[in-house]
């Protein structure tokens, strides 16, 4: 018995590392579409197919790398301590958005960038957030949640918005309408995204601190070793770059195809492949009566977005010769603003009902209509 058990242990070292290796999102109709992965480099690379179904792949494959990403960085932090785990989750958690937006930056797509940055806050807040409460609420009289989280989450979103709102009042008060171009403006983005940064990590600072702090329980997810976590992490970081700049080498004539514009591109499209894995996840947990995770993973990445992602983008954008500035539009502010307004309304009192999660979804998809039909005018 102990020599079958023994051989069980030993067997096949390199069979072991590919199985700890390998990409997996934790979610098996997920993990099917890594399939798209290499038929998005076939149809780039050795077919030269057109630039819609290339697109269409690349899109297709973002959303399990992107989802791959997050459960490696997850699995990663179960291995480092509570705290610890804790803060690789917070730092790490939205770096699909991070690579995608590199990718587009370094193609001078910073209007798309803005757009997928304001419609990934938008789309958690409203679309992800109102599925989870719709789909977790029926049946359901009412699920809880803590209302001091939903408060402190809030009042880090009301932050963002003023982070959107001050750019557009200083542009207005020089030139009389929406510019990004200026003496002041470069000063302007660059300081603000240092202050958003401070606010972020002053945030972790704080959460970690509290003696009620405690990790989010892990769902389910089969330990693997600290040395595959890294090797999964590193190879969805890989492969989701190369997709990203698939992605972003069809963009152009996808739009025009397609005839949408950058605003709608970035604010829908952009914003909801590159968190459809965690969208997934978010109305997973809602359905099993676990509000609470739900709450966690689609305000806290609108949080993580708004003061961490944008911030860092406008530091990287001067630093790759491609400003970008924090000027977003009417729109973009306006549903930002009204976003973070109804999900607090809704989310004070620790409980949302199936009714209110339709709400939500109404809000997004009368947002997505004026995306749609909005000219591609930049700010």
């Amino acid at each position: 018995m102990r020599i079958a058990e023994k051989s069980q242990e030993t067997q096949g070292p390199w069979r072991k590392l590919w199985a700890v290796s390998t990409l997996r999102t934790g979610h098996k109709l997920i993990d099917l579409l890594l399939l798209f992965v290499p038929l998005a480099f076939i149809a780039r690379y050795l077919t030269r197919s057109g630039a819609l179904l290339t697109f269409s792949l690349a899109a297709v494959a973002v959303i399990p790398l992107a989802g791959a990403l997050g459960e490696s960085t997850g699995e990663l932090a179960t291995h480092v301590g509570t705290r610890v785990g804790a803060l690789v989750n917070a730092t790490m958690g939205n770096a699909s958005e991070l690579i995608i937006g590199v990718a587009l930056l370094s193609s001078g797509h910073t209007d798309i960038v803005k757009a997928s940055l304001s419609g990934s806050i938008i789309c958690n807040i409203l679309f992800v957030f109102g599925m989870s409460a719709l789909v977790g609420g029926i049946g359901r009289e009412r699920q809880e949640f803590s209302s001091t989280a939903a408060r402190l989450t809030s009042t880090l979103l009301f932050v963002s918005v003023v982070a959107l709102i001050i750019p557009a009042i200083f542009s207005l008060s020089i030139f009389g309408s929406l510019q990004e171009r200026g003496p002041n403006f470069a000063p302007l983005s660059l300081w603000t995204s240092v202050v958003l940064l401070i606010v972020y990590f002053l945030s972790l600072v704080f959460t970690l601190s509290r003696p009620s702090f405690a990790a989010a329980p892990q769902r389910g997810r089969a330990a693997r070793c600290v040395m595959s976590a890294l090797i999964s992490l590193g190879l969805a970081t890989v492969l989701l770059a190369l997709v990203s700049q698939i992605l972003v080498d069809e963009i152009e004539q996808a739009k025009r195809i397609l005839g949408w514009s950058d605003l709608f591109m970035g604010v829908i499209v952009i914003a909801i492949i590159g968190n459809a894995a965690e969208h997934a996840v978010a109305v997973m947990m809602a359905r099993r009566n676990r509000m609470e995770l739900a709450l966690g993973v689609t305000a806290g990445s609108s949080v993580q977005i708004a003061l961490l992602i944008a911030p860092l983008l406008v530091l990287i954008s001067w630093v790759i010769h491609q400003p970008m500035s924090l000027v977003f539009t009417p729109l973009e502010i306006a549903g930002v603003a009204l976003a973070v307004l109804i999900v607090t309304v809704i989310a004070l009192d620790g409980q949302t009902t199936w009714f209110e999660g339709a709400e939500l979804l109404a809000v997004y998809v009368i947002f997505a209509i004026s995306a749609y039909f909005m000219p591609g005018v930049s700010p």
